[in-house]
């Protein structure tokens, strides 16, 4: 176990446990330090020129500077936007219409935030999609984008770097090598691994990129789009000067603060919160498959090489409890999501493991983890699902 605060190992046995961290992780105390002297004595406007709002200004210019450095990109190259989905949003919807593009491609397995903007573009007229096809555990067919952008060059392509619900980790480099031979933009969307791999922007072919703070324990409402010096985009939101013109609107000054302390708390600890949360990973993939008969994992989160190392997404066998499976477990104290908790809903399944064509009758259910999860709230989960399908079929 790792030996931080960060994670520290409790001699009581858990009476809980949350494994929903893909959809939302706990705030870092140190995180909440940095953003109260904003929250009480630093109140002013960061657009006014007096000293209290110059003070505000300074802030959000070194969180942007922070945030730049940490991804090895221009401070210029960096707006703060509401969370991820803005982001995705503003370079969909800013690029292909200040550049003119008439074709876009993504994938079946996208977020929301990406699909449903590009299908309300092709929707109204504006461009036509395409999708690259994909194997039946999740991975891209890179030869299939090539042949894509081949016919349709100077495209927007869309995909993001890793699925948020079967987390399969994309290969960016060799796409962003794709897109370049075809002159495309290129869009990834990375809130699921900001904070948890190191992402070089002058490495990565990549013409915009996105991050969410509250993905890697920082506040919620707050994010960023990285986007290529020299590279066109209307905004979405029209009114004031701020965010140098791409983003109307009063900064959100202790969402910005907190979203860089995160960033830079969770650079600093990477490779060792790596490792940390890849062992209660493989701790669930062990003790789930010796406790529950025919216990299957979707796409390749099962695959250490080939997934995050935070999401695993486990296949339960067919059995008349799937139904209400996630009531039954919140019921046990054990907070997990059938796929995306932004896809929740009374009638919403889950898009990615229907592309996958996943047997609908296997229940489903995606755990997540970070660095204040436990070993023993990994067998407190496991425990609590083995002992409701022993009860079913005994």
């Amino acid at each position: 176990m790792l030996s931080t605060p960060d994670s520290p190992a409790s001699a009581a046995a858990p009476t809980a446990a949350y494994f929903d961290n893909a959809a939302t992780t706990p705030l870092d105390p140190e995180v909440l330090e940095a953003m109260l002297p904003f929250m009480r004595e630093h109140f002013g406007n960061p657009s006014s020129i007096h000293g209290h709002g110059r003070k505000v200004r300074a802030a959000i210019e070194n969180a942007r500077k922070t945030i730049a450095h940490l991804v090895n990109a221009s401070p210029a190259e960096i707006s703060f936007t509401s969370g991820g989905t803005e982001a995705d949003n503003y370079a969909a919807f800013g690029s292909i219409r200040t550049l003119g593009l008439k074709h876009a491609v993504t994938s079946p397995l996208e977020h929301h935030a990406v699909l449903h903007a590009l299908q309300a573009l092709e929707k109204s007229g504006e461009i036509r999609l395409s999708y690259v096809r994909h194997d039946e555990q999740g991975r891209l067919n890179m030869a299939h984008l090539d042949e894509l952008l081949g016919a349709h060059p100077r495209s927007f392509v869309s995909l993001m770097h890793a699925n948020n619900e079967i987390g399969n980790l994309n290969d960016i480099q060799t796409i962003g090598d794709i897109c370049q031979r075809h002159d495309a933009i290129f869009h990834t969307d990375t809130v699921q691994t900001m904070g948890h791999y190191q992402l070089d922007l002058q490495q990565l072919k990549v013409h915009f990129l996105v991050g969410s703070a509250h993905k890697f324990h920082g506040p919620k409402g707050v994010g960023f789009l990285y986007r290529r010096s020299g590279v066109q985009a209307e905004p979405l939101i029209y009114g004031g000067a701020q965010e140098r013109n791409v983003r109307a609107g009063t900064e959100n000054v202790y969402g910005i603060v907190g979203l860089a302390k995160a960033l830079e708390i969770a650079s600093s600890h990477m490779a060792d919160h790596h490792r940390y949360v890849q062992g209660l990973k493989d701790r669930f993939i062990t003790r789930l498959t010796a406790e529950i008969e025919d216990v299957a994992f979707n796409g390749c989160s099962a695959l250490t090489e080939e997934s995050l190392y935070t999401v695993l997404n486990v296949s339960l066998p067919p059995s008349e409890m799937n139904e209400m499976l996630l009531f039954n477990l919140d019921i046990n104290h054990v907070s997990v999501s059938g796929g995306s908790a932004c896809s929740s809903g009374a009638n919403a399944g889950s898009h990615v493991l229907t592309a996958l064509g996943c047997d609908p009758g296997r229940g489903a259910i995606r755990f997540s983890m970070s660095k204040y999860n436990t070993e023993a709230e990994v067998d407190f989960a496991v425990e609590q699902l083995a002992r409701m399908y022993r009860k079913v079929t005994a």
